[in-house]
Formats: C-alpha cells, sequence, structure tokens
C-alpha cells in the first residue's frame, strides 16, 4: 500500500513523524513524503522514504498562489495513486485535503495548531473557517492535539462530527529524552520555540526583568528560529536589545535540545495557544519542572502545582509569580516536581501510543478497501 504523508516543511515530518515512518516501513508499506525540500530531505531518504519536492507559501495567503499549491496537489496525486494520505500543519490540511477529495483519494488528517488565525480572530478567521469546513466534508478521520481546538471546530461545524478523534499530540520517544539528574547551581529557566510574540517571548522577557531584580545571578535562557517568516515575529533588533541589557540570553538553534534541556532547572511556555507544544513534552520526559500557561495544548502538559506551574495568558506579572514560586522550592521539591512531569508525560504522551493509533486508522481503511 503506497501511504503519502504531507506537511509544510520535511523538518517537521522528520523531527514530528519519525516514529510513524519507522513503522509504516516496518510494515513494508511504500512511504512518500510531499513537502518543500530543505536540509532534512535526505535524512528522510537515508531512513528508504521517497521524498517530492512541493514548493508552499506556508505563511502567505495569496490566493492565487494557493490555487496554485491545489492544483499541485491534484497533479502529484493523479500521477502517485496514493492509498492513503496523512495531512499535518494547515496548508497541506486544507489543499492537500480538496485536491484528495477531488480525486476520490482517502485522506486523514490532523489539525497540529491553529495559528495566529485563531489567536486574532479577524476576517480572515472566517475565510479559514470555510476552508476547513469545505476541505474536512469527506476525511476519513480528523485527528486533534488537544481537545481545546477539538471542541471549537465541533462547536463551529468545521469538522465531520463522527469522524474526529483526540491524540496526546505528537508523542514524546521516552527512550531518546530520558532522564537527566539536575544540579544545583544557580537557576537556569529555559524557552524553547520560535522567536514569535504568539510564543509569549515579550511576557517571558519582561518577567525574567522582574525575577533578576530579586535574583539576579538567575539565567533566562532562549532557545530556537529567530527571524521566523510570521507577522508575529520578534525582530533581530529587538533581541539585541535584550542582550545588551543582559535580561536573557540565545542559544541558537540547534537539532538536539537535551544538552539544553539538561543544563535548565525548568523549562518555560507562555504561549498563547498550542496543538501540543513537543518542547514541555520533550522536557518533562527528561525530567523538568514546566510552567506554561493555562492556555489550549499548553495546560494539558502540566499539573498546577505538581510538575509544574500554569500562568495567566499574556501576563508578564503572574508569569514572574510562578517563577518566583519555583524559586522557593528546595532542591528536594524541585527533584520531585521534574519526576512528576517525566511520570506524566510516560503515562499520557509516550510516542508509541500515537504511532498505534494512527496505525489503527490506517488499518481501517485497508479493511474497508477490502470489504469495498
Amino acid at each position: 500500500m503506497t501511504i503519502a504523508l504531507s506537511a509544510n516543511t520535511t523538518w517537521y515530518l522528520y523531527n514530528f513523524r519519525s516514529g510513524l515512518i519507522k513503522a509504516l516501513l516496518a510494515r513494508d508499506e511504500r512511504v512518500v513524503v510531499i513537502a518543500p525540500l530543505d536540509e532534512y530531505s535526505a535524512r528522510l531518504e537515508r531512513m528508504g522514504v521517497e521524498v517530492i519536492d512541493l514548493p508552499m507559501d506556508n505563511k502567505g495567503a495569496n490566493p492565487a498562489r494557493d490555487a496554485m499549491l491545489l492544483f499541485a496537489y491534484i497533479r502529484l496525486y493523479r500521477q502517485l495513486r496514493p492509498h492513503l494520505v496523512l495531512h499535518n500543519t494547515i496548508k497541506p490540511v486544507i489543499y492537500g485535503s480538496l485536491a484528495a477529495r477531488s480525486l476520490g483519494v482517502p485522506f486523514l488528517n490532523t489539525i497540529t495548531g491553529l495559528g495566529t488565525t485563531f489567536i486574532r480572530e479577524d476576517w480572515m478567521t472566517r475565510v479559514v473557517e470555510r476552508l476547513y469546513r469545505i476541505s474536512q466534508r469527506r476525511a476519513s478521520q480528523v485527528f486533534f492535539q488537544n481537545n481545546d481546538d477539538l471542541e471549537l471546530f465541533r462547536h463551529r461545524r468545521l469538522v465531520p462530527q463522527e469522524r474526529v478523534q483526540c491524540l496526546p499530540g505528537s508523542g514524546v520517544n521516552l527512550t531518546h529524552f530520558s532522564v537527566k539528574p539536575s544540579s544545583q547551581g544557580e537557576p537556569c529557566f529555559l524557552l524553547i520555540a520560535r522567536l514569535l510574540r504568539d510564543k509569549g517571548i515579550c511576557e517571558f522577557v519582561e518577567a525574567a526583568r522582574k525575577i533578576r531584580r530579586k535574583y539576579p545571578r538567575a539565567r533566562f535562557q532562549l532557545l530556537g528560529q529567530l527571524g521566523v517568516a510570521n507577522r508575529t515575529a520578534i525582530t533581530r533588533e529587538e533581541l539585541e536589545s535584550w542582550l545588551a541589557e543582559g535580561v536573557v540570553e540565545y542559544l541558537g538553534e540547534t537539532d538536539d535540545v537535551r544538552p539544553f534541556i539538561a543544563q535548565a532547572h525548568c523549562v518555560v511556555l507562555p504561549s498563547y495557544r498550542e496543538g501540543l507544544p513537543r518542547s514541555l513534552l520533550e522536557a518533562g520526559a527528561m525530567g523538568r519542572p514546566l510552567i506554561t500557561t493555562d492556555a489550549p495544548g499548553c495546560r494539558e502538559v502540566v499539573q498546577d502545582g505538581e510538575n509544574g506551574y500554569l500562568c495567566r495568558l499574556k501576563d508578564a506579572e503572574d508569569l514572574a509569580e510562578k517563577i518566583l514560586a519555583f524559586l522557593k522550592l528546595s532542591f528536594d521539591e524541585r527533584c520531585k516536581m521534574g519526576l512528576l512531569s517525566r511520570e506524566k508525560v510516560s503515562g499520557e504522551f509516550d510516542e508509541t501510543i500515537v504511532i498505534e493509533r494512527y496505525l489503527e486508522a490506517a488499518d481501517r481503511y485497508r479493511l474497508s478497501e477490502k470489504i469495498a
């Protein structure tokens, strides 16, 4: 059976779907990846995957370019004739689905997050809602990564009510992200994300200012891509001003977050909305306490007061209060909190759970095809 996976980058598929791809290959499925080429394309090919380049304007809203993307999907699916397609990220979920639907190709979709369109609701939100409503009508299955997103789509009738299911995010590899004991050095708080305002970067910086007045040796670090093509992106000038002030450190980008999580005492993500943040899952798997917002996708990973703290959305003052609460804990209390993070992640967000659900969905399609 030929199974295609599509996303807006091969980076996404390599980092978030490698486990599923390996499981499909182990079942002797023909696996094809459809996405714009990047430095991760060769890594997927080395796994035994066929990679097809499909350029797309990931962040743009140009109708002509989106129409070209739709026609490109139609051409590819006609040539490839996949038995099943798994769409991930917004544009593949919308335009890949429209193409598959027009050709009678079965497809499973994963709503990996709603992006800025549903954070700042405006006329564009109405347009995107209509596109979701049309494109998802014939989906074999629509997976969500948190119940808030699922209920929002249900309430607005954007998806078939009987074909939705919630997954525990993309899961995390518990062997790869193993527990690393925390040190007793100066407290270090790490935020892992693309440098976007919607990730709560500005609130993190403002909270760091407040904390460092009382704890000047506390460290606040940013790890993630700068210069993202997004309307909420932090500018280089803003970052440089924070660095000159000494309020935060910038660690750049990395393919391996584990060494940075290992040297941190607490991982912070004051995001406005997420599908289910992989950075928190990975940090929790490594035994780190977590501080995040009481927001969709984020609150699922933290039991307030047990494995971390929840703070109010867009509230640097409350974020600072939660960081202060962590700083007041003893070393043993911090370690216990970190172990509870590991326990929660291993019990609820193991990657094997997610892979099994995808394979079950693929098997349901295989069975229905035989019956037909």
